[in-house]
């Protein structure tokens, strides 16, 4: 495998592995926003804005990061 090549892959990849993590905890989300829920409803609001904001503030992160690179 030439560098070229796999410095194309490498940012798809990435965004990959970010979307299938993210949509996993996206899933999971709704089952442990009730089960905190059921100590706080507060508590189960935090949960769900705080995953929310992570999502896009990782990939501002990332697109960040890459501006910087390059």
């Amino acid at each position: 495998m030439s560098e070229e090549n796999s410095g194309a892959r490498s940012p798809a990849i990435a965004a990959a592995i970010i979307l299938v993590v993210a949509g996993v905890v996206f899933f999971l989300m709704p089952k442990i926003m009730l089960w905190l829920g059921s100590y706080s409803p507060w508590l189960g609001a935090l949960f769900g804005t705080a995953v929310v904001l992570a999502f896009f503030l990782l990939f501002w992160l990332r697109a960040r990061h890459q501006r910087r690179r390059s």
